[in-house]
């Protein structure tokens, strides 16, 4: 019996330089970033094993190379960015990112701008 299970990485966050405005890109800012992970579990449910789930240092670690050391204009790339990655590097059946950007040069209220990709294999 197969199933997707999930791992989640909740609530990274890291200081990047994303943006279409010219001084986002020079200064920098907060992004916040949910990873989920969809794959079968049920083999390291048994042996407790890292060799049979994701070793989710490595998920962080992707996620935290796009969002420090590269730089797009959009959110949208971003996450398409991570999502490639996770998908090419990864043996999961899903991945789901959701990036955060708490720091939108409005002109008004609002706690933050958000993008979300899913993709599946």
């Amino acid at each position: 019996m197969s199933s997707e299970d999930k791992i989640i990485l909740c609530n990274m966050v890291f200081r990047g330089r994303h943006g279409v405005h010219p001084a986002e890109r020079e200064l920098g800012q907060r992004f916040e970033v949910d990873v989920e992970l969809g794959l079968d579990l049920s083999r390291a449910m048994a042996s407790d094993a890292l060799q049979d789930t994701v070793d989710y240092s490595r998920a962080y670690a992707i996620v935290r190379q796009e969002t420090e050391e590269h730089h797009y204009q959009l959110i949208e790339a971003l996450a398409g960015a991570m999502v490639r990655r996770l998908v090419a590097e990864l043996p999961v059946t899903s991945v789901l990112v959701r990036v955060r950007k708490p720091q939108v040069p409005l002109n008004g209220i609002l706690s933050f701008a958000a993008v979300e990709i899913q993709r599946r294999r």
